[in-house]
């Protein structure tokens, strides 16, 4: 025997030897064929037989974040130009702020024009706290009025660039505004924020902080910090335009004024005003002892409806069911269901769910206001009728008497100035005047004429505060009060409180998309109202870009 033989039995006894290999060794018998290549291979290698061919030309594989071949830093190729060229950016001039910062807004901030300073500053800049807390302190009275998000952003925007500060961004919530300032991208940035702990309804306050944002955006009107401060604070001590007797007579007028739009008489319209009175009274009475809203709203829905069944189990030949929904067109939340769906359309989704979570807190509390009385009335023989349709196609000079009415009252309610009340009168009659026209005389759905006669109020309203270079709210707000679905709401509680549940689920299914119709109508009236608006922007980027599904 030679030596490599004599090796041979020796290293395959080590190869099977379990003491000097580990587990994973070779069991013994079990032949495994030997190649050139390597035994362990990975489970991406090539399969045996599978030629991947490749040019000859081909290059090595490399990262996918490796530069090409034919790139060299020393001689970069050129950045890629449009064979049309960048767009310029340019802004109309003579295009209200609104618009002008809007646009803005929705660019990038690189490619946003560099702003022109149109007020006078000190000669070492402006001071940049002091510029912040101005324009948290006007986003704070706007948002706090009822103004959407989007145009809170564009006044906070045009104060900052009014005072020549770039590479501004606003944020806006439900209650938080803050604003960030960042000179370039080597300076640290600077960041303030404000929280908004009351929010009450004044419409005058709203349009006085409007004009003061206009002159601050007007090259020819030079005004200083310290004439800003001075002014923002006059606007807060300002006192409201109607006091508080004048608020709860109107209350009572617009609680009658909806009793005769469903087909309510003289009496019904007394009826439905001193029970919306007292409502609004025993509101102000739980707000001055510190109860939240959801309970005033709860305590000023019982009285109407106390009084419409009061009087149906006096076997009185009134329509009581009139004098409750016209209680509840006074207590229906429109103002911050506009205002919540406006800003979901827009992109702001935290504070459009917070809204309309707010104005689901304050239907259900009307809700409950309004059954307890009703399952007590039902309960003791009161015969309310929830099948019973109102009747209001037969009075169509009345009806539109009333809905002016309706829209008048709400504005003094919302504490507008006296010189937009008739124009908001105005609208509110061609409003309703729409409404009945395609309802009663067309037969067309309810939510379709109630969507057609809010986009003409969301149209009309936005042209006139284009034209007085002011908010759209005092314009719209009150405009829409005759098309809230106060009498489908009342008809689906009574069915709910006469244990008919399926049936009050359904109309109140149809008081919400009504509800839906007016918001999204009134919105939409206001974009239209864009097309016959000159407004600039960079190139065809006219609108914020969305995600679309992916």
């Amino acid at each position: 025997m030679t030596e490599a033989e004599d090796r041979k039995p020796r290293s395959d006894e080590a190869r099977y030897d379990p003491e000097i290999t580990s587990e994973f060794a070779i069991p013994r018998g079990l032949d495994v064929p030997r190649g050139d290549d390597s035994e362990t291979t990975s489970e991406f290698a090539v399969p045996e037989g599978l030629l991947s061919p490749q040019p000859p030309s081909a290059e090595p594989e490399g990262s996918a974040f490796s530069p090409p071949s034919t790139y060299s830093a020393d001689q970069a190729p050129s950045a890629f130009t449009p064979a049309t060229g960048v767009p310029l950016v340019s802004l109309v001039k003579d295009a209200p702020w609104q618009d002008r910062m809007r646009t803005m807004l929705r660019m990038p901030v690189t490619e946003r024009p560099a702003p022109e300073p149109v007020q006078r500053v000190e000669e070492g800049g402006p001071a940049v706290p002091r510029v912040l807390d101005l324009t948290l302190r006007i986003g704070e009275l706007l948002l706090a009025g009822g103004e959407g998000a989007e145009d809170v952003e564009a006044a906070m925007f045009a104060v900052c660039r009014s005072y020549g500060l770039d590479r501004c961004e606003p944020n806006v919530t439900f209650t938080l505004l803050s604003i960030s300032h960042q000179p370039s991208l080597v300076d640290d940035p600077v960041t303030a924020s404000r929280t908004v702990r009351r929010r009450g309804t004044d419409y005058t306050r709203l349009a006085a902080v409007f004009r003061l944002v206009d002159d601050l955006t007007d090259p020819e009107t030079h005004v200083s910090l310290e004439e800003a401060y001075r002014r923002l604070a006059e606007i807060r001590r300002n006192r409201h335009p109607y006091p508080g007797w004048a608020l709860t007579l109107a209350s009572g007028l617009l609680a009658g004024a909806a009793s005769v739009l469903v087909g309510g008489d003289v009496v019904v319209f007394v009826a439905a005003a001193v029970g919306a009175m007292l409502g609004d009274r025993l509101a102000w009475l739980c707000a001055g002892r510190g109860l939240p809203e959801f309970y005033q709203f709860t305590v000023a829905a019982m009285p109407p409806a106390a009084i419409g069944v009061a009087l149906t189990l006096a076997h009185v030949d009134v329509n009581g069911s009139a004098v409750i929904t016209g209680g509840l067109f006074a207590l229906l939340p429109g103002r911050a269901l506009v205002a919540g769906v406006q800003d979901g359309l827009t992109g702001f989704y935290i504070t459009a769910s917070a809204r309309l979570l707010e104005v689901m807190y304050f239907f259900v509390g009307i809700v409950l206001g309004v059954l307890v009385v009703l399952y007590f009335g039902v309960k003791i023989g009161g015969e309310l009728n929830p099948d019973a349709a109102p009747v209001i196609s037969n009075r169509p000079l009345i009806q539109i008497a009333a809905s002016m009415l309706l829209s008048l009252t709400f504005a003094i309610l919302l504490q507008q100035e006296r010189s937009t009340v008739l124009w908001v009168t105005l609208n509110g009659g061609v409003a309703w005047s729409v409404y009945g026209a395609m309802r009663y005389v067309g037969d067309i759905s309810p939510v379709a004429s109630t969507a057609v006669a809010a986009g003409l109020v969301g149209l009309f309203g936005q042209l006139l505060s284009r034209y007085r270079f002011a908010s759209a709210l005092p314009y719209t707000t009150a405009a829409i009060g005759p098309l809230l679905p106060g009498s489908s709401t009342y008809f689906g509680l009574l069915s709910m409180a006469q244990n008919h549940v399926d049936k009050g689920l359904v109309s109140l299914a149809k008081a919400a998309s009504l509800a839906m119709a007016i918001a999204i109508g009134v919105h939409l009236g206001s974009e239209i109202s864009r097309l016959f608006l000159r407004v600039g922007s960079a190139g065809k980027r006219r609108a914020a870009k969305r995600t679309r599904g992916f």
